[in-house]
């Protein structure tokens, strides 16, 4: 009697299963397609426009023209080239500086235990999200203290101050994962805490140094109101500043092509650095994700 009471469970074919697992990975292929063009239409876009020439450039034709006149224009104009070498010189300075300053300031808050540490923390974080705006007039001023005005180096120190607050507070987060064993060991050993940083966290930070370094970078690369303010002439000034005159030294007509051939030329460092090290940003990116 109980048995007929109870109902039997329905069991739904092994074909249903079949058709979710189908409609489910269709529709993560499908969000992913939508992403990628959200992401790479803008830059393809750009590419095309680059190749374009005259009223070519105001038609919505798809296919590149393969026009390459104004890359040839760019690599001919000492100006431009000299603001990518500018640029370089001030990423990889302040990529250079921002991981050894934030390394020790991520060990001192990660390890050593003082009462102000958890202060230091909000007050570094608080420093990452002020706006440049807002110590625009005091970076001004301490540049022309220190006489750096109208020099790349102008733009390494206060690039610093964006730079230094993010990569603290993202490696802090990743030397907490490190298990304290390792650190006791070395101590016993008689290592201080320059030999524990590094020869035994360092090695074993090289994702998440990839990740931050490169995040840092892009941040440098990019920045455009510091390096507005603090540069004049044309051999100092960076690659984003660069782009941003060129509409404003043409008399007659706006430049959309050459615009477009700069941004394609600025991405492409960019776009080779993050291939080079795209493992050690996955890897550095997910690393503490899961725990053990």
């Amino acid at each position: 009697m109980a048995d007929a009471i109870i109902p039997k469970t329905i069991r739904k074919p092994a074909s249903y299963f079949r058709m979710r697992r189908r409609a489910v990975r269709s529709l993560q292929v499908l969000a992913l397609l939508l992403v990628l063009f959200y992401t790479l239409f803008p830059y393809y876009w750009a590419f095309v426009s680059s190749t374009k020439q005259g009223s070519a450039l105001y038609q919505s034709a798809l296919m590149p023209a393969f026009d390459f006149t104004y890359y040839r224009q760019l690599i001919d104009n000492p100006v431009f080239m000299g603001s990518l070498v500018n640029s370089a010189y001030v990423a990889v300075s302040t990529t250079f500086l921002s991981l050894v300053i934030g390394l020790s300031a991520a060990y001192a808050l990660g390890r050593i235990d003082f009462p102000q540490r958890r202060t230091i923390l909000m007050i570094v974080l608080m420093i990452s999200i002020f706006p440049q705006v807002v110590v625009l007039s005091g970076m001004f001023e301490l540049v022309n203290w220190m006489g750096l005005f109208n020099r790349p180096s102008a733009l390494v120190i206060t690039y610093l101050l964006s730079t230094v607050p993010f990569t603290t507070w993202i490696l802090t987060t990743f030397i907490r994962e490190f298990p304290r064993e390792l650190e006791e060991a070395a101590i016993i050993d008689g290592c201080s805490h320059f030999r524990i940083l590094t020869k035994i966290l360092l090695p074993l930070m090289g994702p998440s140094l990839a990740s931050t370094g490169i995040l840092a970078f892009i941040l440098a690369w990019n920045e455009f109101l510091f390096a507005l303010t603090f540069t004049l002439t044309d051999e100092n000034r960076t690659v984003p500043v660069a782009i941003g005159l060129i509409a404003g030294n043409s008399r007659y007509e706006y430049p959309f092509g050459q615009i477009m051939a700069a941004s394609v030329t600025v991405t492409l460092p960019l776009i080779i650095i993050v291939l080079i090290f795209q493992r050690r940003i996955v890897a550095g990116l997910t690393a503490g994700a899961v725990k053990g």
